[in-house]
Protein backbone atom coordinates (compact mmCIF):
# COMPACT_ATOMS: atom_id res chain seq x y z
CA UNK A 1 0.00 0.00 0.00
CA UNK A 2 1.35 3.64 -0.89
CA UNK A 3 1.88 6.01 1.50
CA UNK A 4 -0.78 8.26 0.09
CA UNK A 5 -3.30 5.26 1.13
CA UNK A 6 -2.14 4.88 4.42
CA UNK A 7 -2.96 8.54 4.85
CA UNK A 8 -6.40 7.92 3.47
CA UNK A 9 -6.89 5.17 5.64
CA UNK A 10 -5.57 7.16 8.96
CA UNK A 11 -8.29 9.84 7.90
CA UNK A 12 -11.19 7.41 7.37
CA UNK A 13 -10.30 5.89 10.67
CA UNK A 14 -9.74 9.55 12.63
CA UNK A 15 -13.38 10.16 11.24
CA UNK A 16 -15.17 7.30 12.28
CA UNK A 17 -13.53 7.66 15.46
CA UNK A 18 -14.77 11.44 15.89
CA UNK A 19 -18.09 10.78 14.53
CA UNK A 20 -18.98 8.98 17.95
CA UNK A 21 -21.13 11.19 20.26
CA UNK A 22 -20.54 10.74 23.20
CA UNK A 23 -23.09 13.32 24.68
CA UNK A 24 -26.25 11.93 22.27
CA UNK A 25 -25.01 7.57 23.62
CA UNK A 26 -24.23 9.27 27.38
CA UNK A 27 -27.36 11.21 27.80
CA UNK A 28 -29.85 7.99 26.25
CA UNK A 29 -28.21 5.85 28.65
CA UNK A 30 -28.99 8.19 31.19
CA UNK A 31 -32.51 8.58 29.94
CA UNK A 32 -32.37 12.48 29.70
CA UNK A 33 -34.31 14.72 27.22
CA UNK A 34 -32.96 14.40 23.57
CA UNK A 35 -29.69 16.34 23.94
CA UNK A 36 -30.19 17.97 20.35
CA UNK A 37 -33.78 19.74 21.48
CA UNK A 38 -32.04 21.88 24.30
CA UNK A 39 -30.45 24.32 24.53
CA UNK A 40 -27.89 24.74 21.46
CA UNK A 41 -28.72 22.02 20.44
CA UNK A 42 -25.27 20.72 20.29
CA UNK A 43 -23.81 17.20 20.78
CA UNK A 44 -21.05 18.70 23.29
CA UNK A 45 -20.03 18.86 26.85
CA UNK A 46 -21.24 22.93 27.28
CA UNK A 47 -24.72 21.13 26.17
CA UNK A 48 -24.84 18.23 28.10
CA UNK A 49 -23.97 20.35 31.44
CA UNK A 50 -27.44 22.22 30.65
CA UNK A 51 -29.16 19.01 30.81
CA UNK A 52 -28.15 19.74 34.96
CA UNK A 53 -26.01 16.40 35.20
CA UNK A 54 -22.16 17.55 35.48
CA UNK A 55 -21.18 13.83 35.72
CA UNK A 56 -22.17 13.75 32.26
CA UNK A 57 -20.96 16.52 30.76
CA UNK A 58 -17.84 15.79 31.78
CA UNK A 59 -17.69 11.88 30.70
CA UNK A 60 -18.86 13.64 27.59
CA UNK A 61 -15.95 16.21 27.34
CA UNK A 62 -13.04 13.42 28.41
CA UNK A 63 -14.72 11.04 25.60
CA UNK A 64 -15.27 13.48 23.13
CA UNK A 65 -11.44 14.59 23.85
CA UNK A 66 -10.04 11.21 24.27
CA UNK A 67 -11.88 9.58 20.83
CA UNK A 68 -9.30 12.52 19.25
CA UNK A 69 -6.17 11.24 21.06
CA UNK A 70 -6.74 7.87 20.46
CA UNK A 71 -7.15 7.98 16.74
CA UNK A 72 -3.77 10.53 16.25
CA UNK A 73 -2.30 7.50 18.52
CA UNK A 74 -3.25 4.65 16.99
CA UNK A 75 -2.28 6.27 13.47
CA UNK A 76 1.07 7.32 14.74
CA UNK A 77 1.56 4.16 15.90
CA UNK A 78 1.01 2.46 12.69
CA UNK A 79 1.87 4.76 10.16
CA UNK A 80 4.13 7.71 11.72
CA UNK A 81 3.60 11.31 12.27
CA UNK A 82 1.88 12.17 8.68
CA UNK A 83 -1.10 9.65 9.38
CA UNK A 84 -1.53 10.84 13.12
CA UNK A 85 -2.00 14.15 11.65
CA UNK A 86 -4.41 13.09 8.61
CA UNK A 87 -6.30 10.97 11.84
CA UNK A 88 -6.45 14.01 13.66
CA UNK A 89 -7.65 16.28 10.71
CA UNK A 90 -10.36 13.03 10.63
CA UNK A 91 -11.81 13.35 14.20
CA UNK A 92 -11.93 16.96 14.26
CA UNK A 93 -14.17 16.29 10.89
CA UNK A 94 -16.23 13.37 12.32
CA UNK A 95 -16.90 15.33 15.36
CA UNK A 96 -18.20 18.34 13.56
CA UNK A 97 -19.84 16.44 10.73
CA UNK A 98 -20.99 12.75 12.37
CA UNK A 99 -22.26 10.05 9.76
CA UNK A 100 -24.40 8.79 12.32
CA UNK A 101 -26.45 11.97 12.95
CA UNK A 102 -27.04 13.08 9.25
CA UNK A 103 -23.63 15.29 9.53
CA UNK A 104 -25.16 17.60 12.45
CA UNK A 105 -22.56 17.48 14.99
CA UNK A 106 -20.49 19.51 18.06
CA UNK A 107 -18.53 22.55 18.37
CA UNK A 108 -15.41 20.37 18.39
CA UNK A 109 -13.50 22.25 21.04
CA UNK A 110 -13.07 18.78 23.03
CA UNK A 111 -11.88 17.04 19.89
CA UNK A 112 -9.62 20.10 19.19
CA UNK A 113 -7.85 19.51 22.81
CA UNK A 114 -8.08 15.96 22.25
CA UNK A 115 -5.91 15.71 18.64
CA UNK A 116 -3.54 18.77 19.81
CA UNK A 117 -2.64 16.75 23.15
CA UNK A 118 -2.18 13.21 20.58
CA UNK A 119 0.47 15.29 18.66
CA UNK A 120 1.94 17.76 20.93
CA UNK A 121 0.67 18.03 24.98
CA UNK A 122 2.37 21.06 25.74
CA UNK A 123 0.25 23.31 22.89
CA UNK A 124 -2.72 21.15 24.54
CA UNK A 125 -1.43 22.58 27.96
CA UNK A 126 -1.36 25.61 26.83
CA UNK A 127 -5.15 25.72 25.54
CA UNK A 128 -5.84 25.14 29.01
CA UNK A 129 -4.41 27.89 30.67
CA UNK A 130 -5.63 29.77 27.80
CA UNK A 131 -8.88 28.83 27.64
CA UNK A 132 -8.78 29.27 31.85
CA UNK A 133 -7.80 32.63 32.02
CA UNK A 134 -10.27 33.89 29.39
CA UNK A 135 -13.20 31.70 31.26
CA UNK A 136 -12.07 33.28 34.27
CA UNK A 137 -11.95 36.68 33.48
CA UNK A 138 -14.85 36.86 30.51
CA UNK A 139 -17.15 33.79 31.83
CA UNK A 140 -17.81 33.29 28.24
CA UNK A 141 -17.03 29.49 27.31
CA UNK A 142 -17.35 30.11 23.55
CA UNK A 143 -14.99 33.14 23.79
CA UNK A 144 -12.41 30.88 26.27
CA UNK A 145 -12.58 28.44 23.18
CA UNK A 146 -11.95 31.09 20.24
CA UNK A 147 -8.63 33.09 22.01
CA UNK A 148 -7.19 29.51 23.07
CA UNK A 149 -7.70 28.06 19.42
CA UNK A 150 -6.79 31.20 17.96
CA UNK A 151 -3.08 31.22 19.49
CA UNK A 152 -2.56 27.22 19.38
CA UNK A 153 -1.43 27.79 15.64
CA UNK A 154 1.18 30.49 17.02
CA UNK A 155 1.91 28.68 19.96
CA UNK A 156 3.39 25.26 17.26
CA UNK A 157 4.68 27.84 14.89
CA UNK A 158 6.55 28.98 18.01
CA UNK A 159 7.90 25.39 18.54
CA UNK A 160 8.89 24.79 15.28
CA UNK A 161 6.41 22.34 14.83
CA UNK A 162 5.40 24.04 10.93
CA UNK A 163 2.96 21.53 10.05
CA UNK A 164 0.82 21.21 12.94
CA UNK A 165 0.56 24.45 13.32
CA UNK A 166 -0.33 24.72 9.36
CA UNK A 167 -3.06 21.76 10.53
CA UNK A 168 -3.95 23.59 13.49
CA UNK A 169 -4.62 26.63 11.65
CA UNK A 170 -7.17 24.92 9.41
CA UNK A 171 -8.79 23.39 12.31
CA UNK A 172 -9.27 26.72 14.68
CA UNK A 173 -10.70 27.97 10.68
CA UNK A 174 -13.53 24.92 11.00
CA UNK A 175 -13.74 25.89 15.43
CA UNK A 176 -14.37 29.56 14.32
CA UNK A 177 -17.21 27.97 11.68
CA UNK A 178 -18.48 25.85 13.86
CA UNK A 179 -19.02 28.77 16.82
CA UNK A 180 -20.23 31.63 14.26
CA UNK A 181 -23.65 31.77 16.09
CA UNK A 182 -21.88 31.92 18.80
CA UNK A 183 -19.68 34.88 17.62
CA UNK A 184 -22.87 36.96 16.43
CA UNK A 185 -24.45 36.49 19.86
CA UNK A 186 -20.88 37.73 21.35
CA UNK A 187 -20.89 40.70 18.98
CA UNK A 188 -24.70 41.10 20.02
CA UNK A 189 -24.28 41.04 23.83
CA UNK A 190 -26.56 37.72 24.02
CA UNK A 191 -24.07 35.36 24.48
CA UNK A 192 -24.88 33.32 28.09
CA UNK A 193 -22.34 33.13 30.44
CA UNK A 194 -20.88 30.56 32.16
CA UNK A 195 -22.69 29.75 35.26
CA UNK A 196 -26.26 30.99 33.61
CA UNK A 197 -29.23 28.54 33.64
Amino acid sequence: MSPEAFLLVALIIGYLCGSVPFGVILTKLAGTQDLRSIGSGSIGATNVLRTGNKGLAAATLLGDMLKGTAAVLIARYFWGPNAAMAAALGAFLGHLFPVWLKFKGGKGVATYIGVLLGLFWQAAAMFGVIWIATAYTTRYSSLSALVASFVTPITLWWFGHYNLASLFAVLTLLLFYAHRENIKRLQAGTEGRIGEK
